[in-house]
């Protein structure tokens, strides 16, 4: 029996992949939600699309569990996984594996702030928070958002397009600093703004008290921002508490090699969780690269993960941009220009060569020429 803890997209595309490989052999995924199908990208960008969290659900558990013929637990948090009799236990029940993945996703990074009204800041990682989400802003027409990364940016692009005042609060010096030349990033900012968005950077929420029906953010430059809703979108931390108990190794996410393997014989981890090979890539291409050869190496034939140059793309559509980050350790320079009504800048070591780009609005049409100039990852 092949358990995969998870039904998220790592959990259910792994599913899909083993299943082409091995039509029949036995498979079972344990999942602690309702074990809904949805597209996870799709969620920032649901307002401008007028989908509620209803529609965007592509399938039930149910449904995936005939699809997949896989028996699908839901509702059924793990609670421990015993290496040596290679068992899980799920709501008092123990089942055996011979081969077990991990795919249990991400947590939420919480915000470290003080106040009476801390546990009313919202966080949106599942389709079910997303549910709450529309409900608790339907009367509301301001939002402040916590965070200028990719998430914090495509929220605010969605929100600002149906209508909300967004105010986004950050440390960082430009929008997403990790990502883009601050250059690139201004220019976005400008074209947020357009749309009424009105940012507050360099700074963080320190405090945040409710007064009535709206609350206030008190800022480390000693501003103040009233408000009508908090939307948390600092980030993601890899979630290894199920892989504790396990005793697998841990760095920041769940240790594994190309081929996925944990430091446990037998048991694998990959998406959201993983870290492979010093690399954690919360992102769509990964997590397909992943569970292509991870199928096949629970299919009986051992295949490792290939990493190419992985191009993102930000659903910012105010300024469109598609985004190659650079290896951390390689050093160089971004050479930005003029492109085809938008900008393209290329990230350049000392010899000219190519180790990431960021593309705007007409240049993104360059994306796949582009990643074929720059080294994979492995």
């Amino acid at each position: 029996m092949i358990i995969i803890i998870g039904t998220g997209l790592a959990g259910y595309q792994l599913a899909r992949e083993f299943r082409r490989i091995d039509p029949a052999g036995p498979l079972m995924l344990l999942t602690a939600d309702d074990g809904k199908f949805y597209p996870k990208p799709q969620l920032s960008t649901a307002q401008t699309s007028k989908k509620t969290a209803d529609n965007l659900v592509t399938g039930t558990a149910e449904s995936m569990a005939t699809q997949l013929n896989a028996e699908i637990k839901t509702h059924h948090s793990v609670t421990a996984i015993d290496t040596k009799n290679k068992t899980v236990t799920a709501n008092n029940t123990v089942f055996p594996y011979e081969k077990l993945v991990l795919a249990c996703g991400a947590d939420v990074l919480k915000a470290p702030i003080e106040g009476d009204a801390a546990s009313d800041i919202f966080s949106i990682n599942h389709i079910y928070h997303y549910a709450e989400f529309e409900n608790l802003i339907k009367n509301k027409k301001q939002i402040a958002i916590l965070g200028a990364g990719l998430i914090g940016c495509e929220f605010t692009n969605d929100l600002c397009n149906v209508g909300y005042s967004v105010d986004i609060i950050a440390p960082d010096k430009s929008l997403l600093e990790r990502f883009l030349p601050a250059e690139i990033g201004a220019i976005l900012q400008k074209e947020l703004e357009k749309m009424g968005a009105r940012f507050h950077l360099n700074c963080t929420a320190q405090k945040i008290e409710k007064n009535n029906q709206n609350y206030t953010l008190f800022l480390s430059n000693g501003k103040t921002i009233t408000t009508e809703f908090v939307l948390s979108a600092i980030g993601l931390k890899p979630h290894v508490a199920l892989a504790k108990t396990a005793n697998l190794q841990i760095n920041r996410g769940i240790l594994v090699n190309r081929y996925l393997e944990t430091s446990e014989k037998n048991i694998y981890a990959l998406g959201d969780c993983a870290e492979v090979e010093g690399h954690v890539l919360p992102f769509i291409t990964p997590i397909l690269n992943c569970a292509k050869a991870l199928a096949k190496t629970l299919g009986g034939e051992p295949t490792a993960v290939e990493y190419p140059a992985m191009p993102i793309t930000v659903k910012t559509p105010a300024h469109p941009l598609v985004i190659c980050p650079p290896p951390s350790h390689i050093k160089g320079e971004w050479k930005i220009s003029p492109e085809n009504n938008g900008f393209r800048a290329l990230f350049q070591d000392a010899n000219q060569k190519l180790y990431g780009f960021v593309l705007t609005n007409d240049a993104v049409k360059e994306r796949f020429n582009l990643a074929k100039q720059i080294p994979a990852l492995f």
